[in-house]
Parts: C-alpha cells; sequence; structure tokens
C-alpha cells in the first residue's frame, strides 16, 4: 500500500553567521524531529558559519521516523545549494518556511525579507518586528513610546564613548551596569560592569559584536517570562520565572552548564500573573510581532512591578527551552505547538495584501 504524500512542505532553515550558531542547530534538530512526516513534507536546508546555503549530511536520521536516535544537534555543512532552491520548493505546491536562525542575519529581518521577495510563507513576525526586536535600542525606544514599563537605559554608537561618556553613564544609571551589544541575543556579549575599569571592558566586548551599545541599571528583580502566541489575536502562556545558576542568566548558564532553575508556572499570584500576561501581550502588539515571540520580563516585587527587559522574536525552541516549556504548561504540546506556528504562518500569507506596481 502507498503511502500518501504529504500535502505540505515544511523547509527548516537552520544555522547561520550569528554567534548564535550552535543554539540554532540544537533547535532545529529538535523541531525537525518532533514534526510529523505524515503531514509534513520536510525539507533541512543549513547555512554555514561562512553563509554557504547547504543540504545537510546528517540529517537522515532524524528524518526516519522508525528511528529514535536524536542527535543533540545537526551541522550545517553538506553539499551546497543556491537560497533559490527555497522558490524552487514553494512552486511545487503549499511551502511554509521554518526559520530557526537566531540572532543576526536570521532573527533580524533579513532571512524574513528574502522569504517575503520570494512570495513564501514563513513561521514567525515579519521584516519590521524582527528588525525592531533584534535592535535593543530601537525596541526599548517604542516600548517607552507605548507606555511599557521598562527599567532605566541608555546607548551609545561606539565611537562617541570616551572618558566623558563612561562618566556620564555612571552618574545617569549608578553601578553595577549591564552592558550589552544591541543586536546579539543568548546573552551573548553581555557583562556586569561593577566597576568603571569593568566598564570599560564590556564595552570592549560588546563592541566585538555591535556598533551600538546598551547599558540598563542592574535591577533586583525576580526574571519572569511569558510566551505570546498569534497573529492578529494573541494569547500568552502561563509566565515562568528564571533562577539563574550564575551570578545573571548568561550564555553558559542557558546552555553549558545548565545550571539554571526554570520554574513553571512562575510563583506568582493570580492577579501578578494576570498583569504580566497582560504586559506581555502589549509588547508583543506594540512591536508588531506575530506568530511567535517570547516576552522577558524583571519583577521588582516591592518596587516598579513587572519591566519588560526584552522580546525575541526566534526564541530558543528545544522542548526544553522556556519558550515550549510555557505553551506545554498551558496546555500546548510541542508538537500542537510547531502546528499551530505553521497554520498561523498560513493564515498571515493568505491575509497579508499583495501589492503591484501595475
Amino acid at each position: 500500500m502507498n503511502t500518501p504524500t504529504p500535502a505540505l512542505t515544511l523547509v527548516v532553515i537552520f544555522g547561520g553567521r550569528s554567534a548564535e550558531h550552535d543554539v540554532s542547530c540544537v533547535t532545529a534538530a529538535h523541531v525537525i524531529r518532533a514534526t510529523d512526516p505524515k503531514i509534513y513534507r520536510i525539507i533541512v536546508i543549513g547555512i554555514t558559519r561562512d553563509g554557504e546555503w547547504v543540504s545537510p549530511t546528517d540529517v537522515h536520521s532524524l528524518l526516519d521516523a522508525n528511528s529514535r536516535d536524536i542527535p543533540s544537534s545537526l551541522t550545517a555543512s553538506g553539499t551546497p545549494m543556491s537560497p533559490s532552491r527555497v522558490s524552487e520548493i514553494a512552486s511545487s505546491g503549499p511551502t511554509v518556511v521554518v526559520p530557526l536562525l537566531h540572532g543576526p542575519l536570521g532573527e533580524d529581518g533579513t532571512i524574513q525579507g528574502m522569504l517575503e521577495m520570494l512570495d513564501v510563507a514563513y513561521v514567525g513576525s515579519g521584516v519590521l518586528a524582527c528588525a525592531v526586536t533584534m535592535d535593543k535600542v530601537t525596541s526599548k525606544q517604542l516600548l517607552g513610546a507605548n507606555n511599557v514599563p521598562q527599567c532605566r537605559w541608555t546607548s551609545r554608537h561606539v565611537s562617541d564613548i570616551d572618558d566623558s561618556a563612561f562618566d556620564h553613564i555612571i552618574n545617569e544609571l549608578s553601578l553595577p551596569i549591564f552592558v550589552k551589544p544591541a543586536n546579539m541575543g543568548s546573552s551573548v556579549g553581555i557583562s556586569k560592569a561593577k566597576s568603571r575599569d569593568d566598564l570599560v571592558e564590556a564595552v570592549r566586548v560588546a563592541s566585538l559584536y555591535d556598533e551600538w551599545i546598551v547599558f540598563e541599571e542592574a535591577v533586583a528583580g525576580r526574571e519572569i517570562e511569558v510566551s505570546v502566541l498569534g497573529n492578529l489575536e494573541p494569547r500568552a502562556s502561563v509566565a515562568g520565572e528564571i533562577i539563574p545558576g550564575n551570578e545573571f542568566y548568561d550564555y553558559e548558564d542557558k546552555y553549558v552548564t545548565d545550571g539554571a532553575q526554570l520554574l513553571v508556572p512562575a510563583p506568582l499570584t493570580s492577579e501578578q500573573m494576570n498583569t504580566v500576561q497582560r504586559m506581555a501581550i502589549d509588547a508583543y502588539r506594540a512591536l508588531r510581532c506575530e506568530g511567535m515571540a517570547r516576552v522577558d520580563f524583571f519583577f521588582e516585587e516591592h518596587g516598579r512591578g513587572f519591566l519588560c527587559n526584552e522580546i525575541n522574536t526566534i526564541p530558543g525552541f528545544t522542548p526544553i527551552s522556556m519558550y515550549p516549556k510555557l505553551w506545554n504548561a498551558s496546555g500546548l504540546g510541542y508538537s500542537d505547538l510547531i502546528d499551530e506556528l505553521v497554520s498561523l504562518a498560513r493564515e498571515r500569507y493568505e491575509r497579508r495584501p499583495r501589492t503591484t506596481t501595475r
């Protein structure tokens, strides 16, 4: 008996040139393994650290429904291919692209812009939301304009940072100060400066990743995260809490030592839970997000309450990542979450206006 051909093709793109390449590979392995081959025809495309597009050679076991072997990640290496391959695939029938590219050149609107040009449906937010949320300076400015509470912050271009700038930043925010590259995720390039010398070194580290540097006050609050899902009518998951294993929730804590505790749901009152869920949706809408995003907060219980820290439009997506864990606790399992994201991608594609020059 012949097995019917799946009606929908999923093109999973992973890897990329950013410092979050490895995180993307881990995410892709789990997403591919969780998709139902009876529903989807799955095609996998890798992008190497050098930006070459390839057909991965180590993906076969993931696509075998009878295999229990789940590699911890994929390798973005294999047979070279052209990005135009996406368009060729889409021309053969209904197709949705799943971009699992964290950080610059993936989560910042660049791959989304290419997919718009190719006229292909894709999971997640569009060009504007991805670009805005990736740039911490712009996103903070827009959140402020929409009255979403935040911690005190400032920013500088590296060309404008001198001795007087360091003095002004310290006077404005007071030590300790968190220093971040404006366009980066997964806590890459972030430092906590406790002295002026620390601040100088933190700027040097952050400037390895971006020309724009963000400076934030150190908030003595709990770290709360909310997953948001939807297009025109987004909904929020239960909130979760992160208790860092290190001094703050850095890259090592997230992906190397696994020392952080994830409390799902977060120990909040029903009123506090409702408040942070509402704020997450407000932030999501303010930055024009669609599909999915994880909204991160600090919570000063006896101070300013919830303060929006940042929004991630392509959050970590392994089964133990906070985004799917929060939805699982809200009644939406990992595979079902992928199915809903694909449906949202198709709905957005059908809804968006088709412009013409004629």
